[in-house]
């Protein structure tokens, strides 16, 4: 890295520090304030519950669809911010003896990641309260950080710029616009997305970081790692898919049968593939960042991974 390079990264990590002061919010006093969630309007867009993947079913239901996705994509970020915090913590020793801006800037991340996991166990409790009885998240968030911690720095990071970035996309292009969902379930994310737009920075910087300290060979394991760790995802994202679609077909108010049963929860991974999956690594920063990082044949192993969930 050049003297240039580390004078625009030092900027960007004070940026990160100057922004996260001037937005930070209170979960009560900015975000709640007192209100409850009503199901008479959708909490995901259709652009993010494809509600037309799921044919078979009547208006209504497809707004009841996009009530059971809201609450499970407020349990997945609270899930991966378990171990992206974590991660945080771990990077921040980097610079304990170092760049002390760095440092606030990650301590400042830390903090709000542990405000978001309040933040969605709070959005969760209250969803339970207005949808119907015999939800499951059966996930444990502490199990998932073992797991994905397990991994190098290098993969994780990964992973997580790609959350980060596809929380932004989804807020900007399907949530902020859609007028027929939720103001309690949109405000809940459009104050995520403030502090959000900033960790996505931070997770760039150290990737870069990160990578700068590897050998070929250490690269090539973490590329691997990373390919490893969607897949991971994809297995979590299949275990809830059939659990919400077995919750939907017990709680909608009509005999759902074994063949409509599986359209429902085919219906429910793809577009959990496409939300939690898809648009992440379809993000043109990420492809970016990640194709600066690794070769053209560690690129295709990645493509080739991809192609395999659909």
């Amino acid at each position: 890295m050049n003297a240039i390079d580390k004078i625009s990264a030092s900027d960007r990590y004070e940026r990160c520090v100057e922004t996260s002061k001037r937005v930070r919010w209170d979960i009560e006093k900015d975000v709640i304030r007192g209100r409850r969630f009503d199901t008479g309007h959708k909490f995901l867009p259709d652009g993010l519950s494809l509600a037309d993947a799921f044919t078979t079913l009547s208006p209504g239901e497809k707004r009841f669809v996009s009530q059971i996705q809201g609450r499970t994509y407020a349990n997945i970020f609270g899930l991966v911010e378990r171990f992206i915090n974590a991660k945080v913590l771990e990077l921040s020793h980097d610079h304990w003896f170092g760049n002390q801006v760095a440092l606030e800037a990650l301590v400042r991340f830390s903090d709000e990641e542990l405000k978001h996991q309040a933040l969605f166990r709070r959005v969760d409790a209250m969803i339970c309260d207005v949808l119907p009885g015999g939800y499951r998240f059966d996930i444990d968030p502490n199990g998932v950080a073992r797991s994905v911690l397990g991994k190098s720095t290098w993969a994780v990071l990964g992973l997580t710029l790609d959350i980060e970035l596809f929380t932004q996309l989804h807020y900007r292009q399907s949530i902020d616009p859609d007028a027929e969902l939720s103001e309690l379930f949109k405000d809940v994310f459009l104050y995520h997305w403030r502090e959000e737009s900033q960790h996505a920075i931070l997770d760039e910087l150290e990737w870069v970081r990160v990578d700068a300290g590897l050998t070929a060979e250490q690269r090539d394991r973490a590329v691997d790692e990373l390919i490893e760790l969607v897949a991971a995802v994809d297995g979590i994202l299949q275990t809830q898919a059939k659990a919400d679609a077995t919750y939907f077909a017990a709680t909608c108010g009509r005999a759902v049968g074994g063949a409509e049963a599986l359209m429902i929860e085919t219906a429910f991974l793809k577009a959990y593939r496409w939300q939690y999956i898809h648009s992440g690594v379809q993000h043109p920063q990420f492809g970016k960042v990640l194709s600066s990082l690794i070769s053209e044949k560690q690129g295709q192993r990645i493509q080739a991974a991809l192609a395999t969930i659909q």
